[in-house]
């Protein structure tokens, strides 16, 4: 345990000397994200398990409206229970989901790829490119490999050699994780799904998110929680738009009316009429 707790930290330092990278790719994504492109994840074996868990994870944590940020894994979703490793050799192999995506010039793919040579990514920034949709493509790698052809941008997260001798699910996993959680809520950060450190786009569709979204609101208005859950059903459970309610002194219609026309951004609906939070 003293051993892979001690590997553990390189991970860390991978991601402090990869920042510069992960940034410029990450500016690269949000004009495409903002003008209504996706954020695609494509990958196989665990590399691919990870991306289909950040796609997974944007829907309830920040409601973005689904298929805007995706995830694709070699072998369909059965390859996220059972090993489909030996499809990862197939240049061709995400021909069919790349098609039914129809491709834009405002999608972005992040293949990932531990070792940085898996056939199945490497072969998809070519089918992307060769779509002739001018999708931007970019890999997410733990190794150093030569960029590939029809690659835009690389990300290099160097955690070195496993603890378990080529098990990439360890130190190169944890990294790739912590690189996708850093990239998508960054995103949604300058989405505007995010107002200071609270995730304001909950929706209460539940009673755990109910009792967060209640906390969101207060944390925001200077309410009680009882009157934070009051307003969260006038606002059907949009955490948003109670805010907008109780910091502009407005009834649900109009918050929800007002939000759209800042794009759903809290952030500029309230700065356009600054208060001092109680």
């Amino acid at each position: 345990m003293r051993l892979i707790a001690e590997e553990d930290r390189a991970v860390f330092d991978a991601m402090r000397a990869a920042s510069g990278s992960i940034a410029a790719l990450i500016k690269a994504i949000e004009p495409r994200f903002l003008a209504g492109g996706r954020l695609i994840y494509l990958g196989a074996g665990t590399s691919g398990r990870l991306g289909v868990l950040d796609a997974s994870e944007a829907p309830p944590t920040f409601q973005v409206e689904p298929g805007r940020i995706v995830g694709i894994i070699a072998g369909g979703d059965q390859a996220l229970r059972r090993s489909s490793e030996g499809l990862e050799d197939d240049p061709e192999g995400a021909r069919g989901d790349l098609a039914a995506l129809g491709l834009t010039a405002r999608d972005s793919i992040v293949g990932i790829a531990a070792g940085g040579t898996t056939p199945y990514v490497l072969g998809a920034f070519g089918l992307a490119k060769g779509a002739d949709a001018g999708a931007l493509t970019a890999l997410l790698t733990c190794a150093h490999v030569p960029r590939p052809p029809h690659c835009d941008l690389m990300v290099v997260l160097e955690t070195g050699p496993e603890v378990l001798t080529g098990s990439t699910r360890m130190k190169a996993g944890t990294a790739t994780k912590l690189a996708l959680n850093t990239i998508s809520t960054t995103l949604m950060v300058r989405s505007g799904k995010v107002y200071e450190n609270l995730m304001v786009d909950l929706r209460a569709t539940n009673l755990k998110l109910r009792d967060r979204a209640a906390r969101i609101v207060a944390t925001l208005t200077g309410l009680t929680r009882t009157e934070a859950l009051g307003l969260l059903d006038r606002a059907e459970g949009s955490a948003k738009v109670a805010i907008a309610m109780q910091r502009l002194a407005i009834g649900p219609e109009d918050a929800a009316a007002r939000l759209a026309r800042a794009s759903g951004r809290l952030d500029i609906l309230l700065e356009s009429r600054p208060e001092t939070r109680s």
